[in-house]
This record gives C-alpha cells, sequence and structure tokens, in this order.
C-alpha cells in the first residue's frame, strides 16, 4: 500500500477549493459581512492560517487490528491516514478507557484528574484519584480551545462522567457541553448497543432515528459531517476541534450481515495460525523491528488445533464479525475524511487516530452473546452459544470474540486489557496533517503517552495554556510534546518517565526501562515482585531481566512512587468490578428512596436505583379501566433487565438474569380505578433473594431469584413504557407497549442507603 494516493481523492482535480477570500467576496456582494472580516466587510489583513484538529478514537483495538499495523483486516481508509501521515509503535494509553479519555482530552495524567479507574466506580474519599470525576482544575483540550476560536464538536462515546450523573436531570457540569463541546451527539456511558443505542444530544437523551438499517457508527458520522459541514459553510475561516469516539470495537460486535460474511473463511486457520502471519506482516511493514519476539500464546488460550469443530465454527464467526465490525467502521472513517476532502479541510486538518486501549478478553475462553453476563463474570458455555451462531453480531446478541482472537488483536504482545502490560496499553496512533508533517508513511518510535497529544496541539499551535479558565486557577499541563518527532524520526522528544497504574497494576516506564509489578490480590503492595524489561532491546516485552538488574529494579520502583505522589495515585486499591456496587456517601444512587413521576426521560442503567444485593420495595400507584395494558416500569433489554406490566386484565412482574427468567402473575385482572401494585425483595443471600408481588397490599405471587452481582443491565429504565430492546418477549411485538392507564408515580425504598455487601 505504501506510495499509493489517498482512496478518497476523488474531486479535487473537478472542483476548485472555495478560499476564504472568494467567500468573502461573495459575503461582499450579497452585502453581508463574514468570520474573520472588519466590520467593512474586508478580510483582516492578520487572520492566521487555519489548523482544524481532530481526534478519532477506537474502543478496544488492539495493537496489530488496522492493516498498516499489520492486520489482515480491511481498514483501507484508516490506512490511507497512516500512509500519507506517520504510524507511532511505542505509544502507549491507560489500561481502561475513561482514564485514557481523560488523559487525552485534559493533557494530564488519568489520577491527577481523579480518573483513576473507569468513571462508573466511586471509590468513595479514601480514594478521590477514583471517583469518576474530572476537577475543574483540570480544563480540557475543548476549553483551552475555545479561548483561541476554536468551535469544538463532539461525537460518540463520552464515558468521564460519573455515571450516576447520567441522567436527565444531569448535574451537568461533567456533560460534554459543560467541559467546553459547543455540540454533541452520542452516547455518554461506557458501551453503546450498535442498532438500538441509548442517545443524547447536547444535554438531552433523544430518541433513537427513525432510520431503516440503522447503525451507531454510521448515525455519529452522519452528525459529524454535519457539524463541519455546517461550521465551514458559515465560519470558513475559524478551525474547528472534533471529538470523534467510536463504540466500535467495544462488545457489543455488531454489524449487518453483509460486513461478516466478506470473511467468510477468513479465519479457518485459526488464531495460531493468524497470529503469527500478523506477527510477520508487522515486521514486512516495518511497525515492528526484525528482532521482535512474539509473545506465547496466554494462559488458558488453547491451542487452535486441539479444539474441537463445534468450538472452531463458533470461534470463527466471532472473528468473522469483530472483522467486519472493524471494516464498517473504517469506511464510516473514510466518508467523514471524503468530507473533509470535498470541503478542502483535510490538508489542513490535524488528525490523531489512536485506541483507547489494549484488546480485551471479556469474552473468555468460548466469546460472549450477552454483555450482562460477560460483565457479571458469568461465561457461557458451548452449547448455549452455539444456539445463538446466526444471531452473532446481530441486536439479538452482545457479541464479543473468545481471548483467543483478543491475543491476535494484541499481536506481539502479552496480556490484554486492564493489564499495565503492553498489551493493556500499546496501541496503534496515527497522526495525518499534510500541511503540518512532511514525512509520509514513516514509522515513529519515540516513547508516547495519551497525556501528549494535547500536549502537542498546544505546541504546533503556538498556544500556550492560561493559568485560569472561568476563574478557576488550572494544574499545568503534563503531557510532552512529540512534534518535533513530526519530521525527524531520531528526536528526543524528552519523554523519559511515565507511570501506570489500575486496580493495584503498576508500570513504570523510564529511559527505556519498563518495571511492571506482580501483584497477588490481598498482599501488601510493598510486598510486590516487580519484572523489568529492557525495550531498546525487547520490544515485545517478554525477557525479563529483574534478576540481572536488581538496582535498576530498586531505581524504577523508587521512581514509580515519586511519580505516584506527583499524581496522586496512592492510596492504591485493588477493586475493580466491585466498584459496580460501591454507594458512598454523597453518590446520587446512595438515597434511601426514589421517587419517579411519568414522563421522565430515559436514564441510564448506572443512574438508576440499584436493586441489586439490596432489600427493597418498589411502589407504584395506577388507576387503570378494563381495557388498559402497557409497561408501567422497566430496566433493562432483552438480554437481562426487569419489567412491571399489564396485559390480559393480569399484572406481571419479569425479572431476568442473562439465564433465567423469573415471572410472577395475579391470577386475576387487575381492578378498574386505583390500584397499588408494590414489589418487595428480600435478599436472602449472594445474589438471590426472595421476589413478592402485591396488589392492593394482597400478595399475588412470589418467586425464589438469582440475580446478576455486579451490573443489572445495559439498557436503562423507564416510566410508563419500554425504549429500545423490550424486556419481556411476551410484548415484544408491540413497540415500546406504552401503557394506556394513569401511572402517578413510581416509588423505590431501601431499608438501607448502603450496598449491603459492599459494608
Amino acid at each position: 500500500m505504501m506510495g499509493k494516493d489517498y482512496p478518497w481523492r476523488k474531486y479535487l482535480d473537478k472542483f476548485s477549493k472555495l478560499t476564504a477570500t472568494t467567500l468573502a467576496a461573495s459575503l461582499i456582494a450579497s452585502g453581508a459581512g463574514g468570520p474573520g472580516m472588519d466590520k467593512g466587510g474586508k478580510v483582516a489583513e492578520d487572520t492566521p492560517e487555519k489548523t482544524n484538529v481532530m481526534y478519532i478514537v477506537l474502543d478496544d483495538a488492539g495493537f496489530s487490528d488496522l492493516g498498516s499495523f499489520g492486520s489482515e483486516i480491511n481498514t483501507d481508509n484508516i490506512d490511507a491516514l497512516a500512509e500519507n501521515g506517520l504510524r507511532y509503535n511505542n505509544f502507549h494509553t491507560a489500561p481502561v478507557c475513561s482514564p485514557t479519555r481523560a488523559s487525552l482530552l485534559t493533557g494530564r495524567n488519568p489520577h491527577a484528574v481523579g480518573m483513576g479507574n473507569v468513571a462508573n466506580f466511586d471509590f468513595g474519599e479514601k480514594y478521590p484519584n477514583s471517583r469518576g470525576a474530572i476537577p475543574d482544575e483540570a480544563g480540557f483540550v475543548t476549553e483551552v480551545l475555545a479561548e483561541n476560536d476554536y468551535t469544538n464538536f463532539g461525537v460518540g462515546k463520552w464515558h468521564i462522567t460519573p455515571t450516576t450523573e447520567l441522567s436527565a436531570a444531569g448535574p451537568y457540569e461533567r456533560w460534554p457541553l459543560g467541559k467546553g463541546f459547543d455540540r454533541y451527539y452520542g452516547n455518554l456511558e461506557d458501551s453503546s448497543d450498535q442498532f438500538r443505542p441509548e442517545l443524547f444530544r447536547d444535554n438531552s437523551a433523544v430518541p433513537l432515528p427513525d432510520a431503516e438499517d440503522y447503525h451507531y457508527s454510521e448515525d455519529i458520522i452522519g452528525n459529524a459531517e454535519q457539524y463541519v459541514t455546517d461550521h465551514i459553510s458559515i465560519r470558513p475561516d475559524d478551525p474547528f476541534f472534533m471529538y470523534l469516539g467510536f463504540g466500535a470495537q467495544h462488545m457489543p460486535h455488531q454489524v449487518a450481515e453483509e460486513y461478516i460474511e466478506m470473511y467468510e473463511g477468513e479465519y479457518d486457520a485459526g488464531w495460531d495460525v493468524i497470529r503469527k502471519e500478523r506477527f510477520e506482516s508487522q515486521k514486512e511493514l516495518g511497525i515492528i523491528p526484525e528482532d521482535a519476539e512474539l509473545a506465547p500464546r496466554a494462559e488458558g488460550v488453547p491451542a487452535w488445533d486441539t479444539l474441537s469443530e463445534d468450538q472452531k465454527k463458533v470461534y470463527t464467526r466471532f472473528m468473522e464479525t469483530y472483522a467486519g465490525f472493524l471494516t464498517h467502521t473504517d469506511e464510516q472513517v473514510g466518508k467523514l475524511v471524503d468530507s473533509l476532502e470535498e470541503m478542502g479541510e483535510l490538508d489542513n486538518t490535524m488528525i490523531v487516530f489512536i485506541s483507547d486501549n489494549g484488546a480485551s478478553f471479556s469474552g473468555g475462553p468460548n466469546g460472549a452473546t450477552n454483555q450482562a453476563r460477560a460483565y457479571n463474570k458469568l461465561p457461557e458455555d458451548l452449547d448455549e452459544i452455539n444456539e445463538k451462531y446466526d444471531q452473532i453480531g446481530s441486536g439479538e446478541t452482545n457479541s464479543d470474540y473468545p481471548s483467543g482472537w483478543s491475543q491476535v488483536s494484541n499481536t506481539p504482545f502479552p496480556n490484554f486489557k486492564g493489564s499495565t502490560h503492553a498489551g493493556g496499553i500499546r496501541v496503534p496512533m496515527i497522526v495525518h496533517w499534510p500541511e503540518g508533517i512532511e514525512s509520509k508513511g514513516e514509522v515513529r518510535s519515540q516513547f508516547t503517552h495519551v497525556s501528549d497529544i494535547t500536549a502537542t496541539v498546544y505546541d504546533v499551535l503556538g498556544i500556550e495554556p492560561s493559568g485560569e479558565i472561568g476563574g478557576i486557577e488550572q494544574m499545568p499541563v503534563t503531557g510532552t510534546s512529540f512534534a518535533e518527532s513530526f519530521d525527524d524520526p531520531e528526536a528526543d522528544t524528552g519523554k523519559n518517565t511515565q507511570y501506570f497504574e489500575l486496580s493495584g497494576k503498576r508500570t513504570l516506564y523510564h529511559e527505556g526501562w519498563k518495571a511492571v509489578s506482580q501483584h497477588e490480590p490481598g498482599t501488601d503492595f510493598d510486598d510486590d515482585r516487580w519484572s523489568l524489561y529492557n525495550t531498546t532491546e525487547d520490544f515485545s516485552e517478554l525477557n525479563d531481566v529483574a534478576d540481572q538488574h536488581p538496582e535498576k529494579v530498586s531505581q524504577l520502583v523508587d521512581i514509580w512512587h515519586v511519580e505516584a505522589e506527583k499524581n496522586g495515585v496512592l492510596p492504591i486499591s485493588e477493586n475493580f468490578l466491585e466498584g459496580l456496587g460501591n454507594l458512598p456517601e454523597g453518590n446520587l444512587r446512595s438515597r434511601e428512596t426514589f421517587v419517579y413521576y411519568p414522563g421522565m426521560s430515559h436514564i441510564s442503567e448506572s443512574a438508576a436505583p440499584l436493586t441489586l444485593d439490596r432489600n427493597y420495595r418498589i411502589t407504584i400507584p395506577v388507576d387503570v379501566e378494563e381495557s388498559d395494558e402497557g409497561v408501567l416500569l422497566a430496566l433493562g433489554n432483552d438480554k437481562s433487565g426487569y419489567t412491571f406490566y399489564v396485559k390480559d386484565g393480569a399484572l406481571h412482574y419479569e425479572n431476568h438474569n442473562g439465564a433465567d427468567r423469573y415471572k410472577i402473575s395475579s391470577d386475576e385482572s387487575i381492578p378498574e380505578g386505583k390500584n397499588t401494585v408494590e414489589f418487595t425483595f428480600e435478599n436472602t443471600g449472594k445474589n438471590q433473594g426472595t421476589g413478592t408481588l402485591f396488589l392492593n397490599d394482597e400478595p399475588v405471587g412470589e418467586a425464589e431469584m438469582e440475580t446478576l452481582p455486579l451490573k443489572a443491565s445495559f439498557e436503562g429504565m423507564d416510566i410508563g413504557k419500554d425504549l429500545l430492546y423490550p424486556v419481556s418477549p411476551d410484548y415484544a411485538d408491540e413497540e415500546n407497549f406504552p401503557f394506556t392507564g394513569e401511572i402517578e408515580k413510581v416509588i423505590f425504598d431501601f431499608e438501607e442507603s448502603e450496598h449491603i455487601l459492599a459494608k
């Protein structure tokens, strides 16, 4: 592919660019003024040449997934950015997404801005570095650029607001518009269904567009194109910034069948063969050095040749889906780049393309079709998955590939997302900026970190961030510019040291060496053993030389503690998913009583009352007539959740945990007039309890239930209807199944504010 021109370069010779001067002349002729003009309508002589900035972020894509980084997957549009820009093979992120995104958008280290873990967790006052709330002292790149006449657009995944704040009532100060974005459209949570996402525009929840063959990636690109087109059409002289966060390649892997079919048979050889092929391709491309080594197969990943035919059949379908999903994503990137090209804005736009962390192993050994079960660490067996074989990649499943394929994505490195080893934190970065970078198609090997990207943007734009934003004194930007590497492959950027930490896993990079801690849960962190890697000689970080260089280990461990102290990493906690049930004082989910009223907008599951492993009561006063039916309250989707509804005159409660469904129904019809529906749950043990349904204070049925341990669902809560995916198949044919009677309110009462198992 080297040396080829852009695949999207279609119209350059056919149409001339509309320059600012030409537009100014047309505006003057029409009697209008315009951006960059003085009061007389003339183009100001001191108007600087503009540079737009765009961050494009893939989710959970590994180091080798792009064609330009060694993959067999068709990513021609992204590869064209690499061919006409630069590829960085020593780029690092945080091990999971929220810390990476916080670091990217602020130019600071993640713990220093309160995002030491994902935004779903609030570990309380003891761990101020892991409460999911970025302080005002850490101004976003959008806030800085706004002071320099940029208009700021955001589309796609956000996930850097405490998720308990993702309700229609906010608070909004940590939503995109509260952080310097002028327009925003996308999903605010950690992941998104690709066919029926939970969407927000600016500060409002919005319904799913009524579009045939809808796909989320296409939707956000359509909005991105609209934002840019509006801006360039009306204010052509003014620069813009865009943050584009794809839901791809995060679970669920969902895409139209035609994209899956593109890769039919491509992966029949299995993950061992494909990983070796990528490894050799990386050497041919110069992405990895000739002496690089391939990590051994990860623990728990079997040799492909030992698998049964059923295993091979299912596992290849998962990978075909992942590959098709990425090709579809690449096409969307191409559409946006086409738009920039056609409007004459591509060459003066600095595009930085990254993944937010390494590939995920959440799919486990068999892969997954149910996101709720996967995140709750409840693996599906092969027979269950095989029954859904034809549905993998569709909206009927939340697919994720097996960990054997995620190791392929991370070729040549060991380990996965969530680790501070290479497989979790070394990912591709492409920088494309024709007007600012003379070098084309080359590889850069300087150590770089996600916090350095915004620092580099400030550097090349000549911006010195102000000491105050909105009257609030700002923390220093701690990222290091790597702009000198743009046209000098040997440039010393001065980035000598970088710490990493997640849930007790620690790494320190310093002057070509990496120390990685080996921590046993429940033990003292001071007792950790540290591995040591000489990254200048050991590209893949496979050869532990700690025993040969004990003094170097001691040096790096000491530096890690200095950096940890400097960036607010201490104290550290080894908790991770346990944080989903943590309700410290002041958390918006920690109240004992919640009251919701009909007409309330859809809210995220993370902002709805936490019902797992707690004693609680739900009360719903209603007024019904004989023919009334519909949903009273629903949280979740067809993969997990709970719902109250009236159908065929009877009252029903249904709860399912991704494997089993529990349904309670009244034997007699609900009386006409005013009624009170109640449901109580008595916790009888870990992830289990007794549910009882009442009608007008009389029990109408009960069931012993097993509940999910950590997260109830990946779809939120509705009053009086069930948006997006229906919780119960009993009303799946009824769109939203709105209640035709009257709901007075919905009340959740808890015996105590704390999560029972979090005491």
